[in-house]
């Protein structure tokens, strides 16, 4: 499981269940990233980006998704995402992107 391999890689992981969870929780909890699923129930990944985002949250979102199908990259970019990734995840490749999109320190 995803969450247990950045538990162990030194991350702290917090759950949204749905997508309106995400827009309800990430601007108040304020997170260091989000790791957005863009197939989640309530509310989409893509417009749960982009209300996040309308809300003002500018830190780094990484769009993961199980379809690798041409142009899903370039739609989670336009909705607010900084980065995309696919399933099932390669957890190397995910905590580089996840590394060069965080402040160092």
């Amino acid at each position: 499981m995803l969450s247990r391999r950045l538990i162990r890689a030194g991350f702290t992981v917090a759950f949204a269940h749905d997508g309106q969870e995400a827009v309800d929780g990430v601007p108040k909890e304020n997170p260091d990233l989000v790791l957005m699923d863009l197939g989640l129930p309530v509310l989409d990944g893509w417009e749960a980006t982009r209300r996040i985002r309308s809300a003002g949250w500018n830190g780094p979102i990484i769009a993961l998704t199980a379809h690798a199908m041409s142009g899903e990259r370039e739609r989670a970019l336009a909705a607010g995402c900084d980065d995309f990734d696919t399933k099932p995840v390669d957890i190397k490749r995910l905590l580089a992107k996840m590394t060069a999109l965080l402040p160092a320190g």
